[in-house]
Protein backbone atom coordinates (compact mmCIF):
# COMPACT_ATOMS: atom_id res chain seq x y z
CA UNK A 1 0.00 0.00 0.00
CA UNK A 2 1.30 3.56 -0.86
CA UNK A 3 1.59 5.85 1.95
CA UNK A 4 -1.14 8.16 0.75
CA UNK A 5 -3.65 5.87 -0.11
CA UNK A 6 -6.86 5.76 1.97
CA UNK A 7 -8.48 3.97 4.09
CA UNK A 8 -11.58 3.80 2.45
CA UNK A 9 -14.10 4.59 5.64
CA UNK A 10 -12.81 1.16 6.90
CA UNK A 11 -11.02 0.45 9.91
CA UNK A 12 -7.36 1.72 10.35
CA UNK A 13 -5.40 -0.38 13.41
CA UNK A 14 -2.41 1.03 14.90
CA UNK A 15 0.30 -1.40 16.56
CA UNK A 16 3.20 0.86 17.67
CA UNK A 17 5.49 -1.96 19.49
CA UNK A 18 4.88 -4.61 16.48
CA UNK A 19 6.20 -8.10 16.62
CA UNK A 20 7.06 -10.90 14.54
CA UNK A 21 5.16 -13.81 16.60
CA UNK A 22 7.13 -16.90 16.66
CA UNK A 23 4.60 -20.28 17.71
CA UNK A 24 6.53 -23.69 19.63
CA UNK A 25 4.07 -26.00 19.37
CA UNK A 26 5.00 -28.92 22.16
CA UNK A 27 2.84 -32.19 23.43
CA UNK A 28 3.20 -31.05 26.60
CA UNK A 29 5.34 -28.16 28.59
CA UNK A 30 7.09 -28.84 31.47
CA UNK A 31 9.61 -26.42 32.97
CA UNK A 32 13.03 -27.37 33.01
CA UNK A 33 13.02 -29.81 30.47
CA UNK A 34 13.85 -29.89 27.06
CA UNK A 35 10.86 -30.34 24.68
CA UNK A 36 10.94 -31.17 21.09
CA UNK A 37 8.77 -28.78 18.51
CA UNK A 38 6.57 -30.40 16.33
CA UNK A 39 5.53 -27.36 14.15
CA UNK A 40 6.97 -23.61 14.33
CA UNK A 41 4.66 -20.88 13.10
CA UNK A 42 5.96 -17.45 12.08
CA UNK A 43 3.44 -14.50 11.96
CA UNK A 44 3.21 -10.53 11.79
CA UNK A 45 2.12 -9.97 15.48
CA UNK A 46 1.44 -7.15 17.80
CA UNK A 47 -2.16 -6.29 19.40
CA UNK A 48 -3.38 -4.51 16.09
CA UNK A 49 -1.50 -6.37 13.56
CA UNK A 50 -3.90 -9.81 15.04
CA UNK A 51 -6.98 -7.11 14.55
CA UNK A 52 -6.16 -5.85 11.27
CA UNK A 53 -5.45 -10.08 9.98
CA UNK A 54 -8.87 -11.08 11.93
CA UNK A 55 -10.87 -7.63 10.35
CA UNK A 56 -9.14 -9.02 6.44
CA UNK A 57 -10.27 -12.70 7.22
CA UNK A 58 -13.83 -11.02 8.06
CA UNK A 59 -14.24 -9.47 4.91
CA UNK A 60 -14.17 -5.81 6.61
CA UNK A 61 -12.09 -2.87 4.97
CA UNK A 62 -8.90 -2.50 7.15
CA UNK A 63 -5.54 -0.85 7.38
CA UNK A 64 -2.51 -1.41 9.50
CA UNK A 65 -0.47 1.24 10.88
CA UNK A 66 2.46 1.51 13.27
CA UNK A 67 5.70 1.47 13.48
CA UNK A 68 8.44 -1.56 12.23
CA UNK A 69 11.96 -1.12 11.93
CA UNK A 70 15.28 -3.65 11.37
CA UNK A 71 14.97 -7.23 10.06
CA UNK A 72 12.17 -8.23 11.93
CA UNK A 73 10.42 -5.22 10.51
CA UNK A 74 10.73 -5.92 6.95
CA UNK A 75 9.49 -9.52 7.89
CA UNK A 76 6.53 -8.37 9.81
CA UNK A 77 5.88 -5.99 6.51
CA UNK A 78 6.25 -9.18 3.89
CA UNK A 79 4.71 -11.44 6.02
CA UNK A 80 1.45 -8.94 5.93
CA UNK A 81 1.55 -8.64 2.17
CA UNK A 82 1.60 -12.12 1.96
CA UNK A 83 -1.90 -12.96 3.71
CA UNK A 84 -3.03 -9.93 1.40
CA UNK A 85 -3.35 -7.73 4.56
CA UNK A 86 -2.85 -3.89 3.82
CA UNK A 87 -0.35 -1.77 5.81
CA UNK A 88 1.46 1.40 5.80
CA UNK A 89 3.61 0.94 8.94
CA UNK A 90 6.34 3.79 9.18
CA UNK A 91 9.94 2.84 9.43
CA UNK A 92 12.76 2.61 12.30
CA UNK A 93 15.79 2.53 12.71
CA UNK A 94 15.41 0.29 15.54
CA UNK A 95 14.68 -3.68 15.27
CA UNK A 96 11.31 -4.68 16.20
CA UNK A 97 10.39 -7.00 18.97
CA UNK A 98 9.74 -10.80 18.80
CA UNK A 99 7.24 -12.87 20.89
CA UNK A 100 7.57 -16.42 21.32
CA UNK A 101 4.70 -18.54 22.26
CA UNK A 102 4.96 -22.03 23.60
CA UNK A 103 1.63 -23.85 23.11
CA UNK A 104 0.94 -27.19 24.67
CA UNK A 105 -2.84 -28.54 23.66
CA UNK A 106 -4.17 -27.25 26.75
CA UNK A 107 -2.33 -24.45 27.37
CA UNK A 108 -0.18 -21.34 26.18
CA UNK A 109 3.34 -19.44 27.69
CA UNK A 110 4.40 -16.63 26.43
CA UNK A 111 7.98 -14.62 25.95
CA UNK A 112 7.87 -10.69 25.16
CA UNK A 113 10.70 -9.14 24.02
CA UNK A 114 10.54 -5.64 25.15
CA UNK A 115 10.82 -3.78 21.88
CA UNK A 116 12.70 -0.86 20.03
CA UNK A 117 13.86 2.24 21.27
CA UNK A 118 11.96 5.31 19.02
CA UNK A 119 13.44 8.29 18.24
CA UNK A 120 11.31 11.37 18.16
CA UNK A 121 11.95 11.95 14.90
CA UNK A 122 10.75 8.61 14.07
CA UNK A 123 7.18 9.08 16.53
CA UNK A 124 6.48 12.84 14.97
CA UNK A 125 6.77 10.76 11.59
CA UNK A 126 4.09 8.50 12.78
CA UNK A 127 1.77 11.62 13.69
CA UNK A 128 2.29 12.72 10.62
CA UNK A 129 0.95 9.84 8.83
CA UNK A 130 -1.75 8.83 11.29
CA UNK A 131 -3.32 12.34 10.92
CA UNK A 132 -3.46 11.71 6.77
CA UNK A 133 -4.64 7.78 7.60
CA UNK A 134 -7.46 8.47 10.04
CA UNK A 135 -8.89 11.42 8.05
CA UNK A 136 -10.74 8.56 5.67
CA UNK A 137 -11.32 5.84 8.36
CA UNK A 138 -14.74 5.04 10.07
CA UNK A 139 -12.93 3.77 12.95
CA UNK A 140 -9.49 3.36 14.51
CA UNK A 141 -8.44 0.89 16.96
CA UNK A 142 -5.36 1.45 19.29
CA UNK A 143 -4.30 -1.61 20.37
CA UNK A 144 -1.26 -2.47 22.88
CA UNK A 145 1.65 -1.33 24.45
CA UNK A 146 4.39 1.23 23.77
CA UNK A 147 7.48 1.28 22.71
CA UNK A 148 10.49 2.61 24.94
CA UNK A 149 10.77 6.75 23.42
CA UNK A 150 7.46 6.98 22.39
CA UNK A 151 5.18 9.32 25.05
CA UNK A 152 3.24 8.08 27.36
CA UNK A 153 0.18 9.75 26.55
CA UNK A 154 0.36 8.89 22.62
CA UNK A 155 -2.93 7.60 22.72
CA UNK A 156 -4.45 10.66 24.16
CA UNK A 157 -2.85 12.60 21.26
CA UNK A 158 -4.27 9.62 18.49
CA UNK A 159 -7.22 9.68 19.77
CA UNK A 160 -7.73 13.16 19.99
CA UNK A 161 -6.55 13.14 16.59
CA UNK A 162 -9.09 11.14 15.40
CA UNK A 163 -12.00 12.87 17.09
CA UNK A 164 -11.01 16.06 14.96
CA UNK A 165 -11.26 13.96 11.83
CA UNK A 166 -14.86 12.50 13.20
CA UNK A 167 -13.45 8.85 13.68
CA UNK A 168 -14.39 6.69 15.98
CA UNK A 169 -11.73 5.42 18.10
CA UNK A 170 -11.66 1.93 20.49
CA UNK A 171 -8.63 1.55 22.86
CA UNK A 172 -7.21 -1.48 24.20
CA UNK A 173 -3.91 -1.40 26.05
CA UNK A 174 -2.69 -1.15 29.94
CA UNK A 175 -0.91 0.66 32.24
CA UNK A 176 0.02 4.47 31.81
CA UNK A 177 -0.73 3.89 28.54
CA UNK A 178 -4.70 3.11 29.27
CA UNK A 179 -4.97 5.87 31.89
CA UNK A 180 -3.59 8.81 29.53
CA UNK A 181 -5.75 7.11 26.57
CA UNK A 182 -9.18 7.39 28.81
CA UNK A 183 -8.59 11.19 28.88
CA UNK A 184 -9.32 11.53 25.83
CA UNK A 185 -12.78 9.75 26.19
CA UNK A 186 -12.51 7.15 23.45
CA UNK A 187 -15.57 5.64 21.99
CA UNK A 188 -14.85 2.28 23.20
CA UNK A 189 -12.61 0.38 25.58
CA UNK A 190 -11.69 -3.13 26.21
CA UNK A 191 -9.79 -3.84 29.22
CA UNK A 192 -9.29 -6.92 30.57
CA UNK A 193 -9.84 -8.48 33.88
CA UNK A 194 -6.54 -7.69 35.39
CA UNK A 195 -6.22 -4.23 33.49
CA UNK A 196 -9.32 -3.29 35.09
CA UNK A 197 -8.35 -4.02 38.54
CA UNK A 198 -5.24 -2.09 37.58
CA UNK A 199 -7.88 1.25 36.88
CA UNK A 200 -9.81 0.35 40.06
CA UNK A 201 -6.76 -0.48 42.56
CA UNK A 202 -8.48 -3.83 43.45
CA UNK A 203 -8.25 -7.47 43.14
CA UNK A 204 -9.62 -8.89 39.63
CA UNK A 205 -13.24 -8.97 39.81
CA UNK A 206 -15.17 -11.57 38.83
CA UNK A 207 -18.06 -10.39 36.09
CA UNK A 208 -21.15 -10.71 38.39
CA UNK A 209 -19.06 -8.29 40.78
CA UNK A 210 -17.33 -5.95 38.33
CA UNK A 211 -21.17 -4.21 37.28
CA UNK A 212 -21.07 -1.04 39.52
CA UNK A 213 -17.06 -1.10 39.10
CA UNK A 214 -16.91 -1.13 35.40
CA UNK A 215 -19.89 1.90 35.53
CA UNK A 216 -17.51 4.03 37.51
CA UNK A 217 -14.63 3.96 34.86
CA UNK A 218 -15.06 7.75 32.94
CA UNK A 219 -15.55 6.14 29.30
CA UNK A 220 -18.68 6.32 27.16
CA UNK A 221 -18.57 2.52 26.67
CA UNK A 222 -16.41 -0.05 28.13
CA UNK A 223 -16.38 -3.82 27.21
CA UNK A 224 -14.36 -5.65 30.08
CA UNK A 225 -13.51 -9.08 29.18
CA UNK A 226 -12.89 -11.72 31.50
CA UNK A 227 -11.52 -15.23 29.90
CA UNK A 228 -13.42 -17.82 30.04
CA UNK A 229 -16.28 -16.27 32.07
CA UNK A 230 -16.93 -13.89 28.88
CA UNK A 231 -18.16 -10.17 28.24
CA UNK A 232 -19.52 -7.21 30.61
CA UNK A 233 -20.33 -4.62 28.44
CA UNK A 234 -22.03 -1.08 29.92
CA UNK A 235 -22.61 1.50 27.52
CA UNK A 236 -24.95 4.70 26.94
CA UNK A 237 -28.28 1.87 26.02
CA UNK A 238 -27.71 -0.35 28.47
CA UNK A 239 -25.62 -3.42 29.91
CA UNK A 240 -24.72 -6.85 29.40
CA UNK A 241 -23.08 -9.74 29.71
CA UNK A 242 -22.14 -12.56 26.86
CA UNK A 243 -20.70 -16.23 27.59
CA UNK A 244 -20.54 -19.50 25.83
CA UNK A 245 -21.81 -22.14 28.81
CA UNK A 246 -18.71 -24.38 28.10
CA UNK A 247 -15.21 -23.06 28.51
CA UNK A 248 -13.39 -23.26 25.23
CA UNK A 249 -9.81 -25.01 25.32
CA UNK A 250 -6.66 -24.17 23.09
CA UNK A 251 -4.47 -20.99 23.07
CA UNK A 252 -5.90 -17.54 24.62
CA UNK A 253 -3.42 -15.28 22.51
CA UNK A 254 -4.88 -13.39 20.64
CA UNK A 255 -8.54 -13.67 22.33
CA UNK A 256 -8.88 -10.23 23.32
CA UNK A 257 -7.66 -9.34 19.75
CA UNK A 258 -10.69 -10.99 18.25
CA UNK A 259 -12.95 -9.61 20.75
CA UNK A 260 -11.52 -6.09 19.53
CA UNK A 261 -12.02 -7.01 15.60
CA UNK A 262 -15.55 -8.05 16.09
CA UNK A 263 -16.67 -4.75 18.40
CA UNK A 264 -15.13 -2.70 15.86
CA UNK A 265 -16.84 -4.38 13.10
CA UNK A 266 -20.05 -4.27 15.03
CA UNK A 267 -19.39 -0.34 15.74
CA UNK A 268 -18.94 0.45 11.73
CA UNK A 269 -22.13 -1.26 11.28
CA UNK A 270 -24.00 -0.07 14.36
CA UNK A 271 -24.94 -3.12 14.89
CA UNK A 272 -27.47 -3.75 17.74
CA UNK A 273 -25.68 -4.65 21.39
CA UNK A 274 -26.65 -7.95 22.37
CA UNK A 275 -25.37 -8.34 18.37
CA UNK A 276 -22.21 -7.07 19.03
CA UNK A 277 -21.25 -9.06 22.63
CA UNK A 278 -22.26 -12.33 20.77
CA UNK A 279 -20.26 -12.01 17.46
CA UNK A 280 -17.09 -10.53 20.16
CA UNK A 281 -17.75 -13.71 22.09
CA UNK A 282 -17.97 -16.05 19.55
CA UNK A 283 -14.74 -14.35 17.22
CA UNK A 284 -12.58 -14.48 20.56
CA UNK A 285 -13.21 -18.30 21.37
CA UNK A 286 -13.09 -19.17 17.49
CA UNK A 287 -9.81 -17.44 18.37
CA UNK A 288 -8.85 -19.74 21.52
CA UNK A 289 -9.54 -23.19 19.08
CA UNK A 290 -6.85 -21.56 16.66
CA UNK A 291 -3.46 -22.61 16.71
CA UNK A 292 -2.03 -19.19 16.38
CA UNK A 293 -2.58 -15.72 17.69
CA UNK A 294 -4.59 -13.71 15.19
CA UNK A 295 -6.49 -16.66 13.24
CA UNK A 296 -9.88 -18.15 13.17
CA UNK A 297 -11.81 -20.63 11.52
CA UNK A 298 -15.05 -19.02 10.19
CA UNK A 299 -16.62 -22.08 10.70
CA UNK A 300 -16.09 -22.33 14.80
CA UNK A 301 -16.88 -18.90 14.84
CA UNK A 302 -20.42 -19.11 13.03
CA UNK A 303 -20.84 -22.81 14.71
CA UNK A 304 -19.92 -21.03 18.01
CA UNK A 305 -22.21 -17.99 17.30
CA UNK A 306 -25.15 -20.01 18.00
CA UNK A 307 -24.09 -20.90 21.81
CA UNK A 308 -23.10 -17.37 22.67
CA UNK A 309 -25.83 -16.21 25.60
CA UNK A 310 -26.48 -12.67 26.23
CA UNK A 311 -28.09 -11.34 29.06
CA UNK A 312 -29.13 -7.96 29.67
CA UNK A 313 -28.26 -6.44 33.04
Amino acid sequence: MNPGEAVRGGILTVTLNAALDVTYHVPALTPGAAHRVSRVDERAGGKGVNVARLLHTLGVPVVATGLAGGACGARIRFLLAQEGVPETFVPIEAESRRTVVVAAPDSATGFWEPGPTVTPEEWDAFRTRFTDLVRDAAAVVLSGSLPLGVPADAYRVLIEAARRAGTWTVLDSSGQALRHGLRADPDLVKPNADELADLLGCAPPRPAAALEAVRGLDAPTVVASFGPDGLLAVTGEGAWRAYVPQPVAGNPTGAGDACVAALTSGLIRQRPWPERLAEAVALSAAAVRAPVAGSVDLSDYRRLRRDVIVKEL
